[in-house]
């Protein structure tokens, strides 16, 4: 479509030179026949249509819109004038007015973005690659007149499109596909940048910048491309590890010598503890010493005076039982002496009193059997009788009654306090 544009352009351009070329020729021939006055006033009058006719068909007044600079070039002479945006007078068939674009401008080479494509680049091994480029370039102002002079009317397609191509196909085939689709991407792009950048300075065109896009690879090439990079990727991954794992073990080791020399200072801390200990134990006893040395003879002196203490204490205790056991034998003296008399008053009371029994028992025979009965009296009961009622019911026990009467006469006795017992 653009070649259709630019080959239709290129006629109506041809056609236009042709009718003002046939017009020229014309008015030379007109003043040639129209020599006389009468033919200078037809002329005039002829002049005057025409120009009219130039003005309704091309009016002097042009607008420049904004983000546009125009030059206005004079065909008779060549000179050139800038003019910013806003209203322009331009003399028909005199003057023409050019106007370029001030705004960045993006040029994408769409013929060379696919390997299937028109204009497809290639590369050193003479494949057939896309490349998706983007340009974005600007013209200079301060330029813009010598580019009016020296470049044609379409800056755009006539000349930066072509150099844009020429660069990328020359620099991209010096590299081979990997090279462009990998590593060396960058490194292309920066070098045809530059290039570009250096080329079109001269013209009058700034280069804002140079993206290299999407890389279209043949079918065959991008399977195997894909498959060599999925290995890289692989490899790339194992040396990686291979390095994470040696990191680790350089760590791990880094670790041990850490512990091994943090246990060697703590070690070596602990030794210094132990021989500011021992320093400060040894300073300490220098002043303990001295207060062992008299506490030990203040426990000497204690001792002493303890001895002492119980040496007086020992003499008292001794003197003390020396005086209690005299006491002591006093005591017992007199108390040997009072029960000796005692036992003597005593004797002769119960002599006396013996004697006075056995007269009171000649006088009263019953009283011995009283007595007995008292005697007997908790553990049987027993009931005096006179002597005439069968005689002494313990006639037995002192000779004067038979051992059977006295047995049958105790029984009987016995049987009846039973019964009495029993009966209570």
């Amino acid at each position: 479509m653009d070649a259709f544009k630019q080959r239709l352009k290129q006629i109506v351009t041809r056609i236009y030179v042709f009718i003002r070329a046939a017009a020229a020729a014309v008015v030379l021939g007109l003043i040639e026949t129209f020599g006389s006055p009468r033919g200078r006033r037809l002329l005039a009058v002829g002049a005057m249509i025409g120009s009219g006719l130039l003005l309704v068909l091309r009016p002097p007044l042009r607008v420049v819109a904004p983000g546009e600079v125009g030059v206005r070039i004079n065909r008779l002479t060549g000179g050139v004038s800038v003019l910013s945006e806003g209203p322009a007078v331009v003399v028909p068939l005199l003057q023409e007015l050019r106007r370029y674009p001030l705004r960045d401008q993006i040029y994408k080479p769409t013929a060379s973005a696919s390997a299937e494509g028109a204009a497809p680049f290639q590369t050193v091994e003479g494949l057939s690659i896309g490349v998706s480029v983007a340009v974005r370039y600007a013209l200079d102002r301060d330029r813009v007149g010598d580019i009016a002079k020296r470049l044609p009317a379409n800056v755009g397609q006539e000349l930066i499109e072509p150099v844009v191509d020429g660069v990328l196909h020359r620099s991209l085939a010096k590299h081979t596909v990997r090279e462009i689709f990998t590593d060396k991407r960058v490194e292309i792009q920066q070098d045809v940048e530059q290039e570009l950048r250096t080329l079109l300075a001269k013209d009058g065109v700034v280069l804002r910048s140079l993206f290299i896009g999407h890389i279209d690879l043949p079918a065959q090439y991008r399977t195997g491309l894909e498959g060599l990079l999925a290995e890289e990727l692989a490899t790339e991954k194992m040396r990686f590890t291979l390095q994470l794992k040696e990191k680790q073990v350089k760590e791990k080791s880094l670790e041990a010598d850490a512990a091994k020399i943090q246990r060697e200072k703590a070690a070596e801390a602990a030794a210094s503890e132990e021989i500011i200990a021992a320093k400060a134990r040894e300073e300490a006893m220098k002043h303990v010493l001295p207060l062992k040395e008299k506490e030990i003879e203040q426990r000497r002196l204690e001792a002493e005076a303890r001895k002492v203490q119980k040496m007086k204490d020992a003499e008292g205790d001794a003197e003390a039982r020396k005086i209690e056991s005299t006491a002591e034998a006093d005591s017992r003296r007199k108390l040997s002496d009072a029960d000796a008399y005692r036992i003597e008053v005593t004797g002769k009371a119960q002599s006396a009193q013996l004697a006075r029994d056995s007269a009171l028992i000649a006088k009263n025979p019953l009283l011995i059997q009283k007595t007995l009965a008292d005697k007997l009296s908790d553990k049987i009961q027993v009931i005096v009788a006179p002597p005439a009622a069968g005689g002494f019911f313990a006639g037995g026990l002192i000779g004067t009654q038979a051992r059977g009467e006295v047995t049958a006469a105790v029984d009987t006795k016995s049987t009846a306090a039973a019964n009495d017992n029993a009966g209570e």
